[in-house]
């Protein structure tokens, strides 16, 4: 569809911008925009980035023992991470509490 729009010059100048950085043409960029702004927009689908992982050796405690993993934990000043609130209710731990 042709049409004419009358755009401000703030947005005329974030289309420029982002047809420079993007190297695509006023009507791609113009598009997608739009189509972002409405809630359409094409995402590609992306590989998942590779996540890091380290071999931390044979486990010191029981680790489906909450107790045993709050007291290590205590023990060496550390913080733990975890879905459970439960561990709020060891005094003194740290506890990150994950979404």
């Amino acid at each position: 569809m042709r049409t004419a729009v009358t755009l401000d010059p703030d947005v005329e100048q974030l289309l420029r911008k982002a047809m420079r950085r993007r190297g695509e043409t006023f009507k791609q960029v113009l598009n997608e925009g739009l189509r972002t702004g409405l809630g359409t927009a094409r995402t590609a689908q992306r590989a998942p980035l590779p996540q890091p992982t380290f071999d931390m050796g044979r486990a010191l405690v029981n680790l489906d023992k909450a107790t045993a993993l709050a007291a290590l934990a205590l023990e060496h000043s550390a913080e733990v991470g975890t879905l459970d609130r439960d561990f709020t209710r060891f005094a003194g731990l740290r506890v990150q509490l994950l979404s």
